[in-house]
Order: structure tokens, then C-alpha cells, then sequence
């Protein structure tokens, strides 16, 4: 007889989002145990109280935390969603776009410098307005629309002032006149499972930023970017935002692999959380272990 299935789920904070991933492994009687990041350690002398588990499904807030978990559980042979190659991969902007890029994938043009003189001279070929993002960051934090030279020397000192890693790499993006919306389509295995619409008038349309959901159909057009962008990146459970470009039109523009889905699920009606699980089982089901 097949034993039980145990599946860990890291996490960093009790969002909803977590609340139904939990309610969906209840719902199916599956063994689980809660693994707070914050109180979680790895030995790497001792890895097997972490190979009790057949999955584990990585849902940390902090890309830092979440990547160095899923290196660690991967190392010691525990399978996980997502791999920690796909969480190196979507947690960088840059690293997304040279993959996208490989793939022969549309996206937005974008470019990268080192330093501050590199990427003034890059913002200046782009001409005015152009997007400057962080290559790690989510919620649509730190980014900056760029108008105008003043505006670009005042940002570009400031990241350099700033010190980090991150901010010593100048991810410079074409600025897209959107319709209003971006799309946002949840990517699971090999099936597009439902998109929505993000509404703002701002530039920026992030829920997490005030924007609004509607539901999207999904299209052939949907569909074939959606799963070229998940085959480019390694596949596995990702929410892929598309943007509407006026002249060049459907572009990918992010792949998030520790998505949000509050607004998504109540809107389509699909039960995102329980198609997670899902997947997590037959992940866990492949695990010569289990």
C-alpha cells in the first residue's frame, strides 16, 4: 500500500493566500506541517528530518529566504514548488529577460549597466520616459518611471548611494503605454489555468498598488506566450503578467514564482490554491522517495 503523502509549506506570513493552500491540503487529507521561515534552520549535517517530507511548497515572502530554503531541501534530494533554478530565475528580472530573451520570447526591450555614467548614457539612447526597476523586487516597489535627464541623474545616484548589489545593476526598460491594464495569467505544470486584467489608471497596476482585477479570457495568443514563458524559466506553479505594447503588441513581462492570487481566485472561480496542491501531489508522487 502507498503510504501517506507529507508535503511542508514554508511560508512567512498567514496571507489568505496560505489559508487556502492550507484548507486545500485538509480537504484532501494530506499530511502537511507549517514551516515558519522565520523559525525554520537547515543542518546540513543532519538533512534527514527534512526528508520526511515527499514536497515541499515554498511560499516565503522574502526572496532571499525562499531561494536559500529551496537550495538547501533540493540539495538534500527533497523535491519542491518551485525548484530552487526556477525561484533563481523569476526572483531576477534580469536573469527572467535573458532567459525570455534565449527563448526568442516577446518582451519589452530593456537594457543593463553597472555603473552610473553606463546607465545614463543607456537611459539617453532610450530617450524619455523609460523604467528603471530593482532586478530583485516584487509589489512593484522601487520602481521608477524616468521623464526626463534630471530625474534620471537624481534616481541613478540615488541607487548608487544606496549600495547594495542590487542596486548596483541598472535594469533600464522601455516605458509602455498600457491601455490601463496589464494581464496577469496563472501557469501551473503544463496548463494555463485562468488570467485577469489589472486596472489602474496609474502607470503602475499591481493589486498590491491599488489596482483593480477583472477577468481575461484566455486566448490562443494567451496561452502560447503564457507557456513559452513557463517552458523558458523551467516550468512549475508561476504567474506570468503580459503588457499590451501599442505598436509591437502582446509582451511577457514578468514571471513571479511565489505569486499572490487573492484577487485572481475569487474572480475566475478556480480553486488556484487546491490546483497547487494538486501539482505539489504529483510532484511528490514522482519523489523516488515517497
Amino acid at each position: 500500500m502507498q503510504k501517506r503523502l507529507r508535503i511542508g509549506v514554508i511560508f512567512s506570513r498567514m496571507r489568505v493566500e496560505e489559508k487556502w493552500i492550507f484548507g486545500a491540503l485538509e480537504k484532501r487529507g494530506i499530511d502537511y506541517e507549517r514551516l515558519d521561515d522565520r523559525s525554520i534552520a537547515f543542518d546540513l549535517d543532519h538533512p534527514e528530518p527534512w526528508r520526511m517530507y515527499d514536497a515541499v511548497i515554498e511560499r516565503s515572502i522574502s526572496y532571499t529566504s525562499g531561494l536559500y530554503s529551496l537550495r538547501m531541501l533540493n540539495a538534500f534530494g527533497v523535491p519542491t514548488v518551485n525548484t530552487a533554478a526556477v525561484a533563481e530565475i523569476c526572483g531576477d528580472k534580469l536573469v527572467t529577460s535573458a532567459m525570455l530573451a534565449r527563448a526568442g520570447l516577446p518582451q519589452p526591450h530593456c537594457v543593463t549597466a553597472f555603473t552610473p555614467e553606463a546607465a545614463l548614457d543607456a537611459i539617453e539612447a532610450f530617450g524619455y520616459p523609460v523604467v528603471l526597476k530593482p532586478v530583485v523586487g516584487s509589489w512593484g516597489r522601487l520602481l521608477a518611471k524616468i521623464n526626463d535627464r534630471d530625474a534620471a541623474e537624481a534616481v541613478v545616484e540615488h541607487k548608487a548611494t544606496l549600495g547594495s548589489v542590487q542596486h548596483s545593476v541598472f535594469y533600464i526598460q522601455e516605458y509602455i503605454e498600457k491601455p490601463g491594464r496589464d494581464i496577469r495569467a496563472v501557469v501551473i505544470g503544463d496548463r494555463v489555468l485562468t488570467a485577469i486584467y489589472r486596472k489602474s489608471a496609474h502607470w503602475i497596476t499591481n493589486t498590491a498598488r491599488g489596482g483593480e482585477g477583472e477577468l481575461c479570457p484566455v486566448t490562443p495568443e494567451i496561452e502560447e506566450l503564457c507557456l513559452g514563458a513557463a517552458k523558458a524559466v523551467g516550468g512549475g506553479v508561476l504567474a506570468v503578467d503580459l503588457v499590451e505594447h501599442p505598436q509591437k503588441g502582446m509582451l511577457i513581462n514578468e514571471i513571479n514564482h511565489t505569486m499572490e492570487f487573492h484577487t485572481l481566485q475569487p474572480l475566475s472561480g478556480i480553486d488556484v490554491a487546491g490546483e497547487i496542491v494538486n501539482y505539489a501531489m504529483e510532484v511528490a508522487k514522482a519523489n523516488p522517495q515517497s
